[in-house]
């Protein structure tokens, strides 16, 4: 399980340095690709795999069903972790996310999420998460 958060920056060659923690339970190899909220999600390939198994059973038919599986897929890279500890995030994968110079990376469970650390900020307001753990119970989630 990932978590945490931490911040560090992205050099002018789109290089990243991931994290001790986040190096060790990624793996040699692993998957990032574009992200909900305007992130990167970054998934070892054992939890990769899961989510490629959902998106085959996704209905060819369905219109929103082959944009979900686009989304995801066409934009996604295999990457590796070079003996400094970085990634070389994709220009195409940087320009979605917007990162420029300064990043997050967060852990969420089976993903860690890379984001520019301004919109981290906008999106990280939890004034209104007494509303949300509300809705949260239709999921059966309780704490």
């Amino acid at each position: 399980m990932f978590m945490g958060e931490y911040n560090h920056t992205i050099d002018a060659k789109g290089r990243l340095i991931v994290p001790a923690k986040f190096r060790e339970q990624l793996g040699e190899e692993f998957v990032v690709t574009k992200g909900l909220d305007g992130c990167l999600f970054v998934y070892p390939k054992e939890e990769w795999k899961v989510l490629e198994e959902k998106l085959r059973g996704l209905p060819l038919m369905h219109k929103e069903a082959r944009k979900f599986s686009r989304f995801f897929l066409a934009g996604a890279a295999s990457l590796e972790i070079d003996k400094m500890g970085r990634i070389l995030l994709p220009q195409v994968l940087r320009e979605f996310a917007g990162l420029t110079k300064e990043v997050v990376l967060a852990g969420v469970l089976e993903r860690v999420e890379i984001w520019d650390k301004e919109k981290w900020n906008d999106a990280g307001r939890y004034d209104d998460m007494d509303e949300i753990a509300e809705h949260m119970a239709q999921f059966d989630f309780l704490i």
